[in-house]
């Protein structure tokens, strides 16, 4: 995020940042229905308005837009994500995603963003603090220079209360060059996640990418990233009210 909120003010957008407190992976659409969510403003060396909110990332554009900016936005932009938010198995249960779908119930543009890297790669990221290595980061800045490059001409082409969400997730290595490809999500199974019950009774969450039944066209998400390329998915929610 701080890699994105930096090429955005360097592309002389204005940026106001409203994130969570703590990481909220797989957290989906959820709000905090039964509880009170503290907003606090502070100073994180981004170089513009910022608060972090204990809780979701839909409370987040929620609180943020209602309450905290001092006008209504021109677009919500999600992430940058670390991870792939890519094919309908992750669509539905991204935070990531699920913030800027919050935008669109806003009636304004929402762009998701997501960083994609091998399984090996993130667990070192959690072992190091969340802290990228040097190549890792050189990725992260590329695609947060593709964020700011792309974003206005997404912002144009939604119109107002449109139900639109634009879904980008940039290949590993990520590099000036990558260029972006129209995408459906792939259709990722995704049975499994969580293990047996242990001598408590307890189960824990076991990551996987899941089964890929997606017929070879048209390009899906996943194809386009193991191809090398910026997955650009367009997720229109009010085609889901057409006959």
């Amino acid at each position: 995020m701080h890699e994105l909120v930096r090429a955005l003010i360097a592309a002389d957008h204005s940026v106001f940042v409203v994130a969570p407190k703590v990481e909220q992976s797989w957290t989906g659409a959820s709000k905090s229905r039964n509880r009170e969510v503290r907003s606090e403003r502070g100073d994180w060396g981004l170089g513009c308005p910022a608060w972090a909110v204990d809780g979701t990332p839909s409370d987040c554009v929620n609180i943020g837009i209602d309450h905290l900016l001092p006008e209504e936005p021109e677009a919500v932009l999600s992430g940058i994500n670390v991870g792939l938010n890519a094919s309908l198995g992750f669509i539905l249960g991204s935070g990531t995603v699920a913030g800027a779908c919050e935008g669109a119930m806003h009636g304004l543009p929402g762009i998701a963003l997501s960083q994609s890297m091998d399984i090996p790669m993130y667990e070192a990221l959690k072992e190091h603090g969340g802290k990228p290595d040097g190549e890792l980061m050189a990725a992260l800045r590329a695609s947060a220079a593709h964020c700011a490059r792309l974003a206005p001409s997404l912002i144009a082409a939604t119109p107002p209360r449109s139900f639109i969400v634009h879904n980008l997730n940039f290949p590993y290595p990520c590099t000036a060059a990558a260029e972006v490809r129209r995408t459906i999500p792939a259709r990722v199974m995704l049975p499994g996640l969580f293990s047996p019950p242990s001598e408590k009774g307890c189960h824990r969450l076991v990551f996987h990418l899941g089964e890929d039944t997606s017929p070879e066209t048209p390009l899906t998400d996943r194809a386009a990233l193991e191809m090398g390329f910026i997955s650009h998915s367009v997720l229109d929610f009010a085609k889901l009210g057409s006959i």
